[in-house]
């Protein structure tokens, strides 16, 4: 009895520490992108993608998130969405990160469907914008080095209008706005991978995007088991993809919604590098 007392203890222990490391314990994914539009003075930009935090905190003041992105040095930091989340709030834990990325380097961001389920996002987008974060509303900035540059486009969740319209006409419409004026190499940040189609069909050449948590969880051989606006066994879930000539580099994020564990799905930072080639 004492014997199987123990081995139950240990097995529950080491149970209870897998599932801690699940939700708890970040991955860094490196990828390569090589470009042949992409600008040559832009050959080498770093740049770290983060999305869906839904107001999860890694260690006192986001420091065991924060001493990862540091130590990638990126030139940019894009984050696709999902900052809080709607049930659970969470806006101290998601701007004391934001208020330290821009201290790395000049971060971009865009809306997720929980900022807009969550009521109205303008006191949230004020307090981003006053800590010096580029909100991408249906917009673009262009950077500049010598003369070439790039375009970065971001735009709102579909979840920012009625119901009455489809994602489809939503998303067309937000990019139309945002690529007014915009020319040359375009990167988009949009939240929702599955809409991948439409992206591509406005002429971008990278796309970095979230939404999926990975799948949640993962499994040897079939990949994430199933995604929001993707159902069972999503197609996009985790990493990078391609449609035409447009690069898709999906998050697995670094939070938890509506399920609480991730497994064989540990949250992660994303590196890319660009590359003329």
């Amino acid at each position: 009895m004492k014997n199987r007392m123990i081995v139950v203890l240990l097995t529950g222990a080491l149970l209870a520490a897998f599932l801690y490391t699940e939700n708890n314990i970040l991955t860094v994914r490196h990828i390569t992108l090589n470009l042949e539009d992409l600008p040559s003075s832009f050959s080498g930009l770093t740049i770290v993608h983060l999305s869906d935090l839904h107001g999860k905190s890694f260690g006192p003041n986001q420091e065991k998130l924060v001493s990862k992105i540091r130590a990638a040095k990126p030139d940019l930091i894009v984050f696709t969405g999902d900052l809080i989340d709607r049930k659970r709030g969470g806006e101290e834990a998601g701007l004391r990160l934001m208020d330290r990325l821009t201290k790395i380097a000049p971060t971009y961001y865009v809306t997720g469907n929980h900022e807009w389920w969550a009521g109205d996002f303008s006191a949230l987008g004020k307090e981003l914008v006053k800590r010096n974060v580029k909100v991408l509303a249906n917009q673009h900035d262009r950077l500049e080095r010598g003369e070439d540059w790039i375009c970065i486009l971001g735009i709102d969740d579909p979840a920012v209008q009625p119901k009455a319209l489809s994602p489809t006409e939503v998303v067309n419409r937000e990019l139309d706005r945002a690529r007014e004026g915009s020319s040359g190499f375009s990167i988009l940040l949009a939240h929702r991978p599955e809409l991948i189609t439409i992206y591509s069909q406005h002429s971008l050449n990278v796309v970095f995007s979230g939404h999926a948590h990975g799948g949640q969880i993962r499994l040897p051989f079939l990949g994430g088991l199933i995604a929001p606006g993707q159902g069972v066994l999503p197609r996009y879930s985790s990493g990078l993809y391609s449609h035409g000539n447009t690069s898709l580099v999906v998050s697995r994020g670094l939070g938890n919604s509506v399920f609480p564990q991730r497994l064989f799905n540990r949250p992660e930072i994303i590196v890319v590098s660009l590359k003329k080639g």
